[in-house]
C-alpha cells in the first residue's frame, strides 16, 4: 500500500468508524536515514486512534531500531512486511522474498519483539510459488519468536495480483497457530468480507484495494461480519464530499504541488466508483486545480460539474 494509505486516505477511512488502519510500508533503512521524510509518511495520527506501522527490511538490528522509532511516532503495533511482491522490494530480498529465508524471518521477528513494547505482527503471502506454499510452517515458527498475529494474502508471490486468492489455504495458516489470523485478498464487496471469514475461519479481514475510492465500504463490511445492520450507502454528494476532504487534506499534508500529484490517483478511483463517467474521471485527474469541480459535485450540482 506504499503511496496509497497515507494520512489523508487514512483520515477518510477513519471518518466511517474504522478503528485500526495501517501506514504505508516504510523501508527501515529509509526511516533511519531520513527521519523527517519518513515521519511525514508515517504521521501516526496520535489524536485519531490506532495505527499499525508497517516496516520492511532484512537487517535485524536495523529493523529493530526502525521499530523503536516507529513506536516513538505513536505506533499501536509494528507490522513486518513479508508479503510485498513488488520487484523493487523483492530485488532487495525484502517483502515476500523473506518467505524463502525462514531463519532470517525468525531473526527479524525476534529482534523487533525485543526492541519494542507494542505488539509485533507479520504480513505474508501463501509462499513464494505453488511449490513453496510454506505460510503455515513459517507462521508457526514466527509465533514462537513472539509474533502476535498474522495477515495472510491468499496468493503466492509468483501470482502477484493475478488469478483468484485462495481463501481456503489461509485456513491452513489459521489452523497452524494460536494467535489471530487476518484474511486478505480479493475482498471487494460486503459479501466478500463475510465469505472470506467463513471460508478461511480467520479472526478478521484486512482490506486493501477494495477500499480504493470508497473508504465507506469498510464500515459496511464491519457491520456485516458482526451481524449488525449494514449502514446505508452514502449519497453521491456525501461521497464527493469525502473526496473533497481528502483532496484538501492531501494539499495540507504534502503542500499544494506534491499534494495534487499524490491525490490524483485517489480522485480517479473516486470517479470510477461513484460516477463511472470516464470523461469526469479524466477531468479530475488532469485538472491543475480540481477543487471547483469537487465542490460542485459535493453540492450535488451535477449540471455545474458537467
Amino acid at each position: 500500500m506504499a503511496g496509497v494509505t497515507d494520512a489523508p486516505f487514512r483520515a477518510a477511512v477513519r471518518g466511517f468508524g474504522t478503528p485500526l488502519v495501517y501506514s504505508e510500508m516504510v523501508a527501515s533503512a529509509e526511516l533511519l536515514r531520513d527521519r523527517r521524510s519518513a515521519a511525514l509518511r508515517l504521521n501516526a495520527d496520535r489524536d485519531e486512534g490506532s495505527i499499525a506501522i508497517q516496516l520492511a527490511g532484512r537487517e535485524p538490528a536495523m529493523l529493530a531500531e526502525a521499530a523503536r522509532l516507529a513506536e516513538g511516532e505513536g505506533a499501536f503495533l509494528i507490522d513486518i512486511n513479508m508479503g510485498c511482491p513488488a520487484k523493487k522490494v523483492v530485488g532487495g530480498q525484502c517483502g515476500s522474498a523473506l518467505m524463502r529465508e525462514p531463519e532470517l524471518a525468525a531473526a527479524l521477528v525476534r529482534a523487533v519483539v525485543g526492541a519494542v513494547s507494542v505488539p509485533v505482527t507479520v504480513k505474508m503471502r501463501l509462499g513464494w510459488d505453488d511449490d513453496q506454499r510454506n505460510a503455515p510452517e513459517l507462521a508457526r515458527r514466527l509465533e514462537q519468536e513472539g509474533a502476535t498475529a498474522f495477515t495472510v494474502h491468499g496468493r503466492t508471490r509468483a501470482q502477484f495480483y493475478d488469478g483468484v486468492a485462495d481463501w481456503n489455504f489461509i485456513g491452513e495458516v489459521k489452523a497452524a497457530v494460536k494467535v489471530p489470523v487476518l484474511a486478505n485478498g480479493d475482498v471487494r464487496s460486503i459479501s466478500d468480507a463475510v465469505q472470506i471469514l467463513k471460508t478461511s475461519n480467520a479472526d478478521g479481514v484486512l482490506v486493501g484495494r477494495g477500499a480504493f475510492g470508497r473508504p465507506w465500504i469498510i464500515s459496511q463490511m464491519q457491520a456485516a461480519v458482526r451481524g449488525s445492520p449494514v449502514p446505508d450507502e452514502p449519497s453521491d454528494a456525501v461521497k464527493w464530499e469525502v473526496a473533497l476532504t481528502q483532496y484538501r487534506g492531501s494539499l495540507s499534508h504534502y503542500g499544494a504541488e506534491l499534494g495534487r500529484r499524490v491525490v490524483r490517483k485517489h480522485l480517479g478511483w473516486y470517479a470510477e466508483q461513484i460516477s463511472k463517467d470516464k470523461l469526469l474521471r479524466d477531468r479530475l485527474v488532469r485538472a491543475s486545480d480540481p477543487e471547483p469541480l469537487l465542490v460542485a459535485l459535493a453540492r450535488g450540482d451535477v449540471a455545474a460539474a458537467a
